[in-house]
């Protein structure tokens, strides 16, 4: 895999921000494999509303944003509203983020977010543009990177190092069962759980260790008056769900 940009294919454009999409399109399309199969993906020839790749074998879609330099906490994406209602029917794709170095055109981070992270809650509104701007009154949204867990943004590319394929499809296969909770409420609790887990930094954790994390959650589910019982109920759907195994009275493994 070549961990760089560059082609000549982009010398005859002017914009930068259209070579840059030259440039970032022609890349995955050559080197990126579905981390779902592992087969490799196609581009959309007609620039599709809701996704750039697709893969021929699982039907999965992929959506690429790119950024240059640092990653940062969030990503510039499109239209709030549109975000929104994609997160509650079926044509929300899955997204890829390619950062890479402005000068040299290196590839620093490439990462996969797998659609079953998307919850409201990782999507910011934007201000109105001005009513001087050619679409004034539009809001646009961010992408909160550091709101996502983990174990929601799988490396293909980290730090300008290539990862290895099999890891890959196994990161990608430990969460697939996210896709069970179609009801986003519910997902958002799985998701805090698993980030108060990722926060303890352990494999090898206790019940006890996450009930610290109980005013954290309470502020983000105000409307639950017994969030030590949910905290249990998580980690029971999350066991079941092969995410972590129970080994002894208020002890769990994560797989």
């Amino acid at each position: 895999m070549s961990l760089n940009l560059y082609s000549t294919i982009a010398d005859k454009y002017n914009s930068n921000s259209q070579k840059i999409r030259v440039l970032t399109e022609k890349w995955v399309n050559e080197y990126i494999y579905c981390p779902n199969c592992g087969n490799s993906i196609n581009e959309y020839e007609n620039n599709k509303p809701v996704a750039d790749f697709y893969c021929s074998k699982c039907n999965e879609d992929y959506e690429l944003k790119s950024k240059k330099d640092k990653i940062g906490n969030k990503i510039v994406d499109g239209a709030y509203q549109t975000m929104i209602d994609r997160l509650q029917s079926d044509t929300n794709p899955n997204f890829f983020f390619l950062n890479y170095d402005k000068n040299s055109f290196d590839i620093l981070n490439f990462i996969v977010i797998p659609k079953h992270f998307f919850v409201p809650e990782i999507i910011e509104k934007r201000k109105p543009l001005s009513s001087t701007a050619r679409r004034a009154g539009w809001i646009g949204c961010n992408i909160l990177l550091n709101t996502i867990p983990n174990s929601g943004k799988i490396f293909y590319i980290k730090d300008g190092i290539e990862e290895d394929k099999n890891k890959i499809l196994e990161d990608w296969n430990k969460t697939t069962f996210l896709k069970q909770s179609s009801n986003l409420k519910s997902k958002s609790w799985l998701l805090d759980i698993i980030k108060c887990i990722e926060k303890i930094d352990k494999k090898d954790f206790s019940l006890n260790e996450i009930y610290q994390f109980e005013k954290y959650l309470k502020l983000k589910h105000p409307q639950n008056n017994n969030i030590p019982a949910k905290i249990r109920q998580q980690l029971q759907i999350l066991r079941d769900r092969d995410y972590l195994s129970f080994t002894n009275r208020g002890k769990y493994k994560l797989k």
